[in-house]
């Protein structure tokens, strides 16, 4: 059994200063850091807050991702893919359930498509000219809607291998929208191929429901 919230944060901060500042990850003395260890100091651990805060869209009524069902790059009568802008990195790509669902309860034939899904999105954003990698992330603390995200690593750039990406991501300057957006698009021309689905290339297009 887990320990209790309590339990976990004095555990933690046994291993902490006065200030309750744990030391410096091993991580940051990679040489994939974007950050110089010299300097650099772990802000102070906070105790527990519970009940923990809701997340956005605990309430479908509440739920921007829900209201945006229609918005993106491809679709399917189940899932909506859409390209996340103002990145610093050449492609970010979110993968969303049109109805609302998160991880946990994902019913299984979803679950099973978003296997294939995944898998096809990194296949097609690797094949993009100058692009090496795609990493794949989901983060739930946020937000009640499952969002599932595609990070395109760019070809050469080694310091921003492995897990440090999205603070890189977060740190350089806009990737040019122009480029991002036909990337984008050859990535949603490849899904309808390899998955089906629908890209809205006109404005008067209309979605399954």
């Amino acid at each position: 059994m887990a320990m209790r919230p309590d339990e976990f944060y004095d555990h933690a901060v046994a291993a902490a200063d006065d200030e309750r500042r744990l030391p410096l990850a091993r991580m940051t003395g990679w040489e994939i850091s974007p950050f110089e260890p010299d300097g650099l100091r772990v802000t102070p651990l906070r105790p527990p807050v519970l009940p923990e805060p809701a997340r956005h869209g605990e309430d479908p009524s509440d739920c921007d991702a829900c209201r945006k069902r229609d918005e993106g790059i491809w679709f399917n009568e189940r899932w909506r893919l859409i390209r996340i802008k103002g990145v610093g990195v050449p492609l970010v790509l979110m993968l969303l359930p049109r109805e609302h669902h998160d991880m946990a309860d994902l019913p299984d034939e979803l679950a099973a498509e978003l296997g294939l899904l995944s898998t096809r999105i990194v296949r097609h954003i690797q094949a993009l000219p100058h692009i090496s990698r795609a990493h794949v992330y989901r983060f739930g603390d946020g937000g009640a809607h499952l969002h599932i995200w595609f990070f395109a690593r760019p070809e050469g750039q080694a310091q921003l291998f492995g897990s440090w990406l999205v603070p890189w991501d977060d740190l350089l300057p806009e990737y040019p929208a122009d480029v991002a957006d036909a990337d984008a698009d050859i990535v949603a021309d490849a899904l309808v191929k390899s998955h089906g689905g629908h890209r809205l290339s006109d404005p008067g297009d209309s979605l399954p429901a």
